[in-house]
């Protein structure tokens, strides 16, 4: 509760604040009436190894007792950190998929032009937006053929150009509130309420394995595709850093590549 009114807390964005107080108080119920100052490396180690059939949640989980530890650090609670030297699970994964233009095509089959379910999908393919930023989305935020919205995970202000199909989606939806995507009841989505929503609408299109976060794979793909540099990318997806969007780009650069070179070699 003190790390809640710490500055270290404070200064979090609400969307980190609220993944941490998950975390936190799932931590709290467990072992919230134990003694810090008797927490030692092996209850740590553990308590991590408890979770190694989920190894992403078990090592946000020690990021989170780290930063608890060093609180109490500060408020002189204990001497020490009991999380230095535990080595996190090492996580092979390319994250989420990137949606192939077939899987988009089945989708759109399934959830044609005028639907809910359509609108997300334009919405999330032709902006780029996490699904964070997506759900905020009213035409307050277009002006003058732009959609301008701050996003909430880095603060970067990104103003995207409105492509035709988007300006067609958005035309039909007609919203009756200060978004354009809602719940069946009217009402703004959550973030977690519109992914879990979205999942649903993607399995009722015969598509697995596929987020709304893959959509967001799918733009950098097809703008990579299209010969536009990372930092045109950036531009529109608003990463800070080059090294995501390269990540995104070098399968489609490598297929460029390919397919210059097999032309080269003639009939």
């Amino acid at each position: 509760v003190s790390y809640y009114r710490s500055a270290e807390f404070l200064s979090l964005k609400e969307s980190t604040k609220t993944t941490y107080r998950g975390i936190i108080e799932r931590f709290r119920k467990e072992h919230g009436d134990k003694r810090v100052a008797k927490l030692q490396r092996k209850h740590v180690r553990k308590m991590i190894q408890a979770r190694s059939d989920t190894p992403a949640a078990a090592n946000n989980l020690l990021r989170i007792i780290h930063l608890l530890m060093r609180h109490a650090m500060d408020l002189d609670m204990r001497p020490d950190d009991p999380t230095v030297g535990i080595r996190k699970f090492s996580i092979r994964s390319e994250g989420h998929r990137t949606w192939e233009e077939s899987a988009i095509d089945d989708y759109v089959k399934k959830h044609p032009p005028g639907t809910r379910a359509h609108l997300a999908l334009i919405l999330l393919l032709y902006t780029g937006l996490r699904r964070s930023d997506v759900v905020r989305v009213g035409p307050q935020h277009i002006r003058d053929g732009y959609l301008t919205i701050r996003q909430t995970k880095t603060g970067t202000e990104v103003s995207i150009p409105v492509h035709p199909r988007l300006r067609e989606a958005l035309d039909q939806a007609k919203p009756d509130s200060m978004v354009y995507l809602t719940t069946a009841y009217g009402k703004p989505f959550t973030a977690n309420g519109f992914g879990n929503w979205f999942r649903d609408k993607v399995q009722a299109a015969g598509l697995a394995n596929l987020s709304a976060h893959g959509l967001r794979k799918s733009i950098s793909r097809r703008l990579a595709e299209a010969g536009c540099t990372p930092h045109e990318i950036m531009a529109i997806t608003g990463h800070r850093n080059l090294k995501e969007v390269e990540l995104y780009t070098a399968a489609a650069n490598r297929r460029r590549m390919a397919q210059s070179a097999m032309g080269r070699l003639g009939e």
